[in-house]
Formats: C-alpha cells, sequence, structure tokens
C-alpha cells in the first residue's frame, strides 16, 4: 500500500466494438521499463510525475476563497458542464456548499433551469441558464466533546486513511459503504465526515464519488481552498486513476481502448448506463483504457483500468460492452449460464486501486488501496500476485 506525497467464455464481438478496443501503444515504449512480469519496484511512472522530477517545486499557491452568491444571478452551463447532474454542477460551482442545503434549495424550487423546476439527479446540457438562489454555508456548530457514537465514527475514518495532511484526506473506503446519501442510505461517508468538522465548523468535501459497491482511493478535501482546486483538477482531467478488476475470460486485444458514447436509461427497478450513439438525448462520450495484467487459466483475468473521462459507472458498462463484465457486478453482468467458480464471492470486484492528482500547494499527492477482503480472497485462490508489473502505467492520458 502506497502512502506518499512529493512535493515537487465470452460473447463473441462485433466489428464495430473490435475498432472500440483497438490496443494502446506507450509513447517511448523503449524507455517504458519492465514487461508485465517484471520486478515489482521497476515501475515507470506517470509522464507527469517524471516532468516533476525534472522541474522545480512551485511556490505554494495562495488560498483563494469561491464566494457564494448573497443575491440571485443567472449563470450558463459550460461545454465542460455537459451533462453534469444539477446537485454536482453545485458542488463543482460552490465548493463550500454542504449537501443537505444543495438539495434544500433544489426541492424548494429556488434553483432554476432555463426558468423551469428540476430534480437534484437531473443532467444539464451546454447553453442552458441556471438561476441560482443566494447560497450560505451551514452554521457551525459549537464546540464540545463527540459523543460515543462521534468518536466511533472518528476512528472508523481513521482506520480508513491511506493520506492526510492539512488540506487533503484520502480515504480507502469499504465496499458496501455508500459516499453520498439517497433513498434508503442512511449511512454514507458524506454523512460520516460531520465528525470532521474543524474550528471554524467547516466539514471535509467530496470531491468525487465511486460506486458503492466498489472499493479503494476517495479523495476528500478538507478546506473550501483544497476543494476549489482539486475539483478544478478533475474537471481539467488533471487527476489519473487507476482501477483493478477480475473478469471473464480473455480479453483480446490484451490491451486496448473503448471509445463509445453512454446515456442514462431509467427504468421503475433501476437505473443503468448504455451503450448510445454520438447524438443520442443524454448522450456522453466514454473513452477507457484497459490492460491484462495477469491470467487464471483463460478462464478469469485480472485486468487494469484507466479512466480518461468520468462518466457514471463508465468502467462496467465498458467491460461488459466488450464482452468481458466484471465479476460480481448486479447490473452489468450479461454472460448467461455462467457459473462463479468455487471459493469466490459473489460481489463487485472492482478496486480504485490507485488516484494521482497535483496537490492544492505544489506536488503531487500519489495514494494506493490494497486489495479488500472478497478480491483478496479471490486472488488467493486463483494465484494472481497482486505485486505484478501493472502495464497500464504505459497507457497514453487522452
Amino acid at each position: 500500500m502506497s502512502r506518499r506525497i512529493k512535493r515537487t467464455n465470452p460473447k463473441p464481438r462485433s466489428r464495430d466494438e473490435r475498432k472500440e478496443a483497438r490496443p494502446f501503444k506507450a509513447r517511448s515504449a523503449h524507455k517504458a521499463g519492465p514487461r508485465p512480469g517484471g520486478k515489482p519496484g521497476s515501475k515507470p511512472r506517470f509522464a507527469s510525475e517524471r516532468a516533476e522530477r525534472r522541474a522545480p517545486e512551485p511556490a505554494p499557491a495562495k488560498p483563494v476563497e469561491t464566494l457564494l452568491p448573497t443575491k440571485v444571478q443567472t449563470v450558463t452551463v459550460t461545454a465542460d458542464e455537459n451533462n453534469m447532474r444539477v446537485d454536482r454542477f453545485l458542488e463543482a460551482r460552490f465548493p463550500g456548499l454542504s449537501f443537505s442545503h444543495i438539495q434544500r434549495v433544489v426541492r424548494k424550487g429556488e434553483l432554476r433551469v432555463d426558468g423551469k423546476r428540476v430534480d437534484s439527479k437531473d443532467r444539464l446540457e451546454e447553453g442552458q441558464s441556471v438561476r441560482i438562489p443566494p447560497l450560505k454555508l451551514d452554521t457551525p456548530k459549537a464546540p464540545g466533546a463527540l459523543s460515543e457514537a462521534a468518536q466511533k465514527t472518528l476512528a472508523a475514518l481513521k482506520e480508513m486513511t491511506l493520506f492526510e495532511d492539512d488540506d487533503v484526506l484520502v480515504l480507502n473506503k469499504p465496499a458496501g459503504l455508500a459516499v453520498q446519501g439517497g433513498s434508503g442510505t442512511t449511512r454514507h461517508i458524506d454523512q460520516m465526515l460531520e465528525v470532521m468538522r474543524d474550528a471554524k465548523g467547516q466539514k471535509p468535501r467530496l470531491v468525487h464519488r465511486i460506486d458503492k459497491d466498489t472499493s479503494g482511493c476517495l479523495l476528500i478535501a478538507k478546506t473550501r481552498f483544497a476543494a476549489t482546486h482539486l475539483t478544478g483538477a478533475f474537471r481539467s482531467r488533471s487527476a489519473r486513476k487507476i482501477y483493478w478488476a477480475l473478469v471473464p475470460g480473455l480479453p483480446k486485444p490484451k490491451q486496448g481502448r473503448i471509445s463509445t458514447f453512454l446515456a442514462k436509461e431509467e427504468s421503475e427497478d433501476d437505473t443503468i448506463m448504455r451503450i448510445a450513439q454520438h447524438g443520442d438525448e443524454g448522450a456522453s462520450h466514454a473513452v477507457t483504457y484497459y490492460a491484462v495484467v495477469e491470467t487464471a487459466g483463460n478462464k478469469l483475468t485480472w485486468v487494469s483500468l484507466k479512466p480518461v473521462t468520468g462518466r457514471t459507472h463508465q468502467l462496467r458498462a465498458h467491460m461488459a460492452h466488450i464482452g468481458h463484465p466484471i465479476i460480481g457486478d448486479p447490473k452489468y453482468f450479461n454472460i448467461e449460464n455462467w457459473e462463479l467458480p468455487g471459493g469466490l464471492q459473489n460481489r463487485l470486484h472492482l478496486l480504485a486501486r490507485r488516484i494521482v492528482i497535483p496537490h492544492p500547494r505544489g506536488g503531487v499527492i500519489d495514494a494506493s488501496a490494497p486489495l479488500p477482503p472478497h478480491m483478496q480472497q479471490s486472488w488467493n485462490l486463483l494465484g494472481l500476485d497482486a505485486t505484478r508489473f501493472d502495464p497500464i502505467e504505459n497507457a497514453p492520458e487522452e
């Protein structure tokens, strides 16, 4: 597990699908380091990290607070904000807002899109006008001793911590724990962070999300200053994320790029992301690089994934699209009559393995999460070596 900060039998695929999963070639491959199976510890780094070593350490940035509107204002949805949920649009624009305050202004109809009421889960389109009411931070609670329940919550967060400083917190979120509240969800990371309010009443803020059943690296901003910078890094795609997954069969080619459009499809019982066409209503472009790390008798394969975009369920939908859905996925595993090998748990085998992102005050945050218990059990049973070189290191950044 890395905790460091540097300052400075699958379905046959169609012809179109084979094009979408075309191989990637590492840039400067002759310098890319050891091949898969090489010694751990000789991993090449991301191109941006190599540049970090050559470039002088930047001077610490001066804190800049995002001002909340004190009167009604109208803003226009930008291209980068196209297809963004209403609540996440507000979070990105105003990182200091709490989840409860966002839900309240939307529910009361104080926020309007093109003059109409919306739901917090509705998607915005580029060019739409958004009426934003006056906003304010939650009133700080009076300082006092934590209750026994709050102390247990704080201890649980500390147990999850991979990295922490005055601005940033990286958690190893366990599978099964939601990041944010929803229908029927009472315990989630956003609610747990209430126990970490500082002397000024500031509560740590979410800057991105991972699915409830996905474990691994979750980045948290501890200050408004950090939230603004980290949110900007995600929007500009400066953050690099790597995921590990277990899938049936052997993807071909062994290293490739998946490029599709994805759109939300809702029913009474479920919501999934479907493969869409360019121009379809609500469709967004999604790009994922994948690489085979190790196989278990060609029946199961450990793959490493690097999402370039950050669409809902992107990795899960993309792997199902190329005929290799992630083991234990209740939404996208679509291979009929496929039986789970004995000893493996029928739980989602997807880990947010690593996150690399510029630190708000200079340098780079680089954190890695270990395999969760159910995936470690599968790795042990299949004889997979978690210390193998990860070839996704050589995938392009775009």
